[in-house]
């Protein structure tokens, strides 16, 4: 085991644009903090549901075991509304629950936007340069299965080509992050303006694309669990790959 000898490290390889560079670091602190807020925001309601509406009093799809929340002391005897049974019921807990909802989410939405401003850059700059047509959508000569599979043999053996100091891609690569680029973050996004209640208001049809709020929030949780085990194994790629390389690469373009 080892890396693949790199003859692509040469004079004159292609190095990351300044915008490419620009907007990779913004959408990475956004995801960070995206990451940390959307933790704080799950820890408050440790429950996922389908349809729309779900509550501590509703069957849920599953439940998190990630904070003091989770298991809890219970409720006190529950009482209807009103006396004709099947009516809601409201319940006291007998606890005290961790909730930071208030900072977290308005945190969560300022790094959004962050998020989908730099983003935007990046799709429109790749389309209007050709990056993302020269560097990110696989060729259809080399989109095979078997070319596909043997590059997902050399990453599991750990052969890991060296860093070029640019944008040149294996087959692998490529359909990973076409994968983030065109469905796992679009999909996050529109998840999340799904779960507002403004943007629902003049755009209804978003409840009905993803199945209700609590629909679109439990997508919302996957697609994002999706990229956060993206982020690690693309850390473990540039440390393999070559983590001073790849650093001067994606800051002072070297």
């Amino acid at each position: 085991m080892g890396e693949i000898p790199q003859a692509q490290v040469l004079m004159g390889t292609t190095r990351h644009t300044v915008w490419a560079r620009i907007s990779h670091w913004i959408v990475t602190v956004s995801f960070l903090t995206l990451a940390f807020s959307g933790f704080v925001i799950l820890i408050c309601h440790l429950r996922l549901y389908w349809g729309e509406v779900g509550n501590d009093l509703t069957p849920a799809l599953f439940e998190l075991p990630i904070s003091r929340n989770y298991q809890h002391g219970g409720w006190e005897e529950s009482v209807p509304f009103f006396a004709d049974a099947g009516f809601p019921l409201s319940a006291i807990r007998t606890y005290e629950i961790f909730n930071q909802n208030g900072w977290g989410r308005s945190l969560h939405f300022l790094a959004a936007w962050f998020l989908v401003g730099a983003g935007s850059v990046y799709l429109l700059a790749g389309i209007g340069s050709g990056h993302l047509r020269r560097h990110l959508l696989p060729r259809g000569a080399e989109f095979t299965p078997g070319m596909l599979w043997r590059d997902l043999m050399n990453h599991l053996r750990r052969r890991i080509r060296a860093a070029t100091g640019g944008p040149q891609y294996g087959l692998l690569q490529k359909c990973t992050y076409c994968a983030v680029i065109f469905i796992a973050l679009p999909l996050e996004v529109l998840t999340g303006l799904t779960m507002s209640p403004a943007i629902t208001a003049a755009y209804p049809f978003l409840l009905d694309v993803f199945g209700g709020f609590q629909s679109a929030r439990t997508i919302h949780f996957f697609a994002f669990a999706a990229l956060v085990l993206f982020l690690l194994m693309h850390v473990v790629m540039i440390i393999k790959s070559g983590f001073k390389r790849q650093m001067r690469a994606m800051t002072i373009g070297e």
